[in-house]
């Protein structure tokens, strides 16, 4: 029997919620902590219990009053068996006593709600089909109805409690109840069955007819909870399947333009973009396959094959092959004993040429020529593979770039210098052509990008984070559906670090573009980075891009974050800067899928719209500030001639040679002795060693303009330079992936590997940089010059800010849980030293965002493994935002490169805190000189606690919950109810006059609208049928 228009609004919103219910599993929330509570009434106990009104009155006024701890007690004194027990012993009765019964049923609902295990409890008791059976039998009752739906609710919480009211029909029971709307939470069993009926189209036909006739807009709490019911009903593709069959996406696309025109109505918006967004066809990336555009055939295999279909994040990719690890977290000899060595120790002698420091003789200390710090070893050495050693090779690459610098003749560049003169410090666009010249790509480079050869300046002034406009997500989804026109786009241009595999002129505008990135080479994966040039643009007009095939699940773009770019016309005008630009930027899941992979995962767009200064400029966009490699091999040149002999000694070295045969090099970095005497060379070859190295993961550019400030700066002049060139050995290896830097990947290398998860194992034919810098690491221990510091430096694309990963002992055991009783562990705290001393002297770093647990998911990390394995105390991650801060001197600003290079400075002077000359720890004159004491650096992160990002304005997923409406909460509506005073027998009696007051024919017109002949759906996925939306339409093609 169908419930009339008379019914409350309450009982309809209930109606609807429990049959969402029905359909999919919703976890309540964790209980809290229990606490004592007297309560004014004596203990329930389920044996021989006798309810009156008097005592269920107040005991729901004991439990309204207060917090939901006693609630909580209740349910651990046994309340929910004793309300269930009552309720079977009150409800089996041949004329039940609802006096009694609805207000048992409103407190079974309130404490129900709070109780995880309500719903097995129920099924125990025998209450659920008793419950099911009153809701039957008081279809009429609009009170009863409404509290026998709240407990039915409550019950479906559990997944076999919903399996069985929905094979015990009670899908159709709640359906019948509802004159005109529809449900939220979907169980996968119930809604095959409710596809099966026909309710999907009887809910659109609900909630077309509310809105076509609730003028007034006194019915939007109905409206929107059909729409609730429609989200839960497409979790499933039977679901989707029918709601476009039913022509849904035309009717919301129709009515949300409606809604959008009154402020009374937004509320109904979001779940109709929702809804659209979800049901939209799975459409495959408009490429002829997933794999990158580049392969490279790997030492010792036939053929190339895809090693990271499967897997989201390459965090997941190394999980297999460390089972041993799995309780490294709560395992104190785990933690505590380092593994075995991965190679013979006979191996580890020739790593000994890169330790020139403590071979040489200084007998040219005085000398203004590098000549003889560049052959300090002549003799050859292979190992036992019968591969030249690190150090021959380093000789062969040294012969090799003999005269690059003459490589040049008079052409239109040296014009272009001439006339326009870029002077950019620490930059030679000459000079870095010609090592240009010498990096090996995969593809073949035709053109080098202008902002790499011509250099960059950090722009005037700091950059604000760009406000998010609001709804814009919404906006652009609105845009997406509407039909476009197209236009050419020239063919993607291919440089060094560049990103781009297609260009897709969208129908709807000239000035709309979509792009898709290349995936890593060997992979079909890892889609993030970019970094592509714009030309034959027009001024003044807003162009749109949209990249649609992004993989992580949420980005920085979302909080203020925006693409840089560089314009040609700009920079030969004076002003060659990297810029944050774009408006209307936003980040959200899309319809896409890969082309032809096995993963039917949707990718995520990142959307921004860029107008452009210039007519016919040439422009180059980026995800971040591009760093490339032939920029770092030409910084290094630089510097080394930047110093002065006598004071600095500066080697540059090859490591090993790269997959793709360039080279990783190494650089030391200390001070000359004052002299030769045995005391000053005794104390030179006895200092402690600093291990730093950079971009194992390409797409992490701002980590090596971290590693640039680092650089310049130990080679500097400055004070604090010159004490820890005094102090400290330098070893740094500022590239540890060049080959995916120069292919323009975003994690990984030529090999298709993460690089960071290879530290525990490297194969020293597929990851040879990892390999020999554990190698050299390994070296360093054995000779017992094991590094004080060891960091690694990275981006992090997800929070804000600039902190450290490290290593504790104690810190893991706390919060993995252990049983290890940590009161008599004894630990060094020196881990903490120096993130405890940048949070006081750098400006972007927030040592609240610091962590130093030993996750098994990172056992293979660079970090982790040189900690266990070599015992660096102070062994690290450093995570550099590509945002910005928020917190300090630079709140709501973005950083750029001088930021970064002030970050790797403000490492540097952090490394005092860690020496052992005391006179250099307490000279009040470095002091001073790094503004230890500055009350503006000084910003105390410790105290701010906005550590991770709160929830984006905008739902960023399309397969989250329907968003609540104020005042819509279950409780708040049980106490509605309980308040209610209606006669039962007049409502019964108002309710059967409106029942008979429907003709036959009308009620046939219903029942044809919610229960339309049974068809057979095409699938959403089937390859022959695409559907595309032309002005909120379908159209099959």
């Amino acid at each position: 029997m169908v419930l009339g228009h008379v019914g409350p609004v309450f009982l309809v919103f209930s109606c609807v919620f429990v049959f969402s219910s029905l359909f999919r599993f919703c976890f309540l929330s964790c209980p809290v902590m229990l606490f004592p509570v007297c309560f004014p009434f004596v203990t329930l106990t389920p044996c021989n219990i006798y309810i009156s009104v008097p005592f269920s009155q107040a005991l729901t006024s004991a439990l309204c009053s207060g917090t939901d701890r006693r609630i909580h007690y209740m349910i651990k004194k046994g309340g929910s068996e004793a309300l269930l027990t009552a309720l079977v012993k009150y409800g089996h009765t041949f004329s039940p006593n609802y006096t009694i019964l609805i207000p048992l049923l409103h407190l079974l609902a309130k404490v129900g709600h709070k109780d995880r295990r309500i719903g097995m409890k129920a099924e125990e008791a025998g209450a659920v089909l008793l419950t099911l059976n009153l809701l039957k039998h008081n279809g009429q009752h609009a009170r009863r109805t409404a509290a026998c739906l709240w407990v039915i609710q409550v019950f479906c919480s559990s997944v076999s409690t919903a399996n069985l009211i929905g094979e015990n029909h009670g899908l159709d029971v709640i359906y019948r109840l509802i004159p005109q709307y529809t449900t939220k939470h979907l169980h996968a069993a119930n809604v095959c069955s409710a596809v099966s009926k026909g309710y999907i189209s009887g809910f659109l036909w609900l909630y077309e007819d509310w809105h076509s006739k609730d003028n007034q807009d006194v019915a939007i709490a109905i409206r929107h909870a059909l729409l609730c019911c429609l989200l839960k009903a497409t979790d499933s593709t039977a679901g989707r399947q029918a709601f476009l069959s039913q022509g849904g996406i035309r009717l919301l696309y129709q009515t949300a333009q409606t809604c959008l025109l009154s402020k009374n109505l937004e509320c109904l918006v979001e779940p109709s973009v929702q809804l659209m967004r979800k049901c939209l066809p799975r459409i495959p990336l408009p490429v002829t396959s997933d794999q990158s555009a580049y392969s490279f055939l790997l030492p010792g295999t036939p053929a190339f094959t895809d090693v990271n279909e499967s897997s989201d994040e390459s965090d997941a990719e190394e999980a297999e092959d460390n089972h041993e690890d799995d309780d490294l977290e709560t395992d104190l000899n785990k933690l505590r004993l380092p593994p075995d060595p991965d190679r013979p120790k006979e191996l580890l002698t020739q790593y000994s040429c890169f330790c020139p420091e403590l071979s040489h003789d200084f007998q040219v200390c005085t000398s203004l020529s590098l000549s003889v710090l560049c052959v300090s070893l002549t003799s050859f050495l292979f190992n036992s593979r019968g591969e030249a050693s690190p150090c021959q090779r380093e000789d062969e690459q040294d012969n090799e770039e003999d005269g690059t610098e003459e490589f040049y003749h008079h052409t239109i560049i040296d014009r272009l210098l001439e006339r326009h003169g870029a002077g950019i410090p620490h930059h030679d666009p000459k000079l870095y052509c010609a090592v240009a010249s010498k990096t090996k790509s995969i593809p073949d480079f035709s053109i080098l990008a202008f902002p790499d050869f011509w250099g960059h300046l950090p722009p005037p002034g700091h950059q604000p984070m760009a406000p998010r406009k609001p709804n814009i997500q919404r906006q652009k989804v609105f845009e997406d559906i509407q039909l476009t026109l197209p236009s050419p786009l020239p063919d993607p241009r291919q440089y060094e670090t560049g990103n781009t595999k297609q260009q897709c002129p969208l129908f709807s505008s000239r000035y709309e573009y979509d792009l898709i990135l290349n995936p890593d080479v060997n992979s079909s994966q890892h889609t993030q980075w970019f970094y592509f040039e714009v030309s034959n643009m027009a001024a003044d007009v807003p162009y749109r891009f949209n990249v649609i095939n992004c993989e992580k699940s949420n980005s920085q773009f979302n909080y203020g974050m925006q693409p840089v770019l560089y314009s040609v016309k700009e920079a030969l005008e004076g002003r060659p800067h990297w810029i944050s630009t774009g408006t209307e930027i936003c980040y959200f899941r899309n319809n896409f899928c890969p082309a032809k992979g096995r993963r039917r995962t949707t990718f995520y767009t990142l959307t921004f719209t860029i107008t452009f200064k210039h007519s016919e400029d040439v422009c180059y966009l980026a995800y971040h500030y591009p760093y490339t490699y032939s920029a770092l091999m030409a910084h290094l040149k630089i510097l080394q001639k930047s110093v002065d002999p006598a004071k600095v000694f500066f080697k540059q070295q090859t490591l090993c040679s790269t997959l793709a045969g360039n080279s990783c090099p190494i650089v030391t970095i200390t001070a000359c002795p004052v002299s030769r005497r045995w005391k000053d060379l005794h104390q030179m070859r006895n200092r402690p060693y600093i291990v730093l190295t950079s971009r194992v993961h390409p797409g992490e550019s701002n980590a090596s303009w971290v590693m640039k400030g680092t650089l310049e700066f130990l080679c500097s002049n400055d004070l604090v330079a010159q004490s820890l060139r005094e102090a400290f050995v330098f070893k740094v290896i500022p590239m540890l992936n060049p080959d995916g830097v120069i292919n323009g990947t975003n994690r990984c290398d030529l090999n298709s590997k993460d690089l960071n998860r290879q530290w525990s194992k490297p194969d020293p034919l597929l990851s040879p940089t990892i390999y020999h810098t554990k190698g050299f690491l390994y070296y360093l221990n054995i000779i017992g010059r094991t590094p004080v510091v060891f960091c690694d430096y990275h981006g992090h694309s997800r929070k804000k800010n600039v902190f450290l990963y490290g290593c504790s002992i104690k810190e893991t055991l706390w919060q993995s849980g252990s049983a290890v009783d940590t009161v008599g562990l004894k630990e060094d705290p020196g881990y903490r030293t120096i993130p405890k001393t940048l949070d006081r002297i750098a400006p972007t770093f927030s040592f609240n965002s610091c962590n130093f647990l030993v996750e098994k998911s990172r056992s293979a990390t660079a970090r982790v493994v040189v900690w266990r394995e070599m015992g660096v105390l102070r062994s690290y991650t450093l995570e550099n935002t590509y945002n910005g801060c928020n917190q300090g001197i630079y709140k709501g600003l973005q950083t750029g490169t001088q930021e970064h290079q002030e970050m790797g400075m403000k490492f540097c002077h952090s490394l005092l805190s860690v020496t052992k000359d005391t006179r250099i720890l307490y000279s009040r004159k470095l002091i001073n000189h790094i503004d230890l004491d500055h009350n503006m650096l000084d910003h105390k992160s410790h105290n701010c606690f906005e550590d991770d990002e709160p929830p984006c304005a905008e739902e960023i997923e399309y397969s989250g919950g329907c968003p609540t409406l104020k005042g819509s909460d279950l409780d708040s509506d049980i106490d509605s109810n309980m308040a209610h005073v209606d006669d039962d027998d007049k409502e019964h009696s108002a309710q059967k006059h409106q029942q008979d007051s429907i003709s036959q024919s009308q009620q046939s017109s219903i029942k044809n609208h919610l229960f339309p002949p049974q068809t057979r759906q095409p699938s959403v996925d089937t390859p022959s049928e695409r559907r595309d939306l032309r002005n909120g339409l379908r159209i099959a093609n």
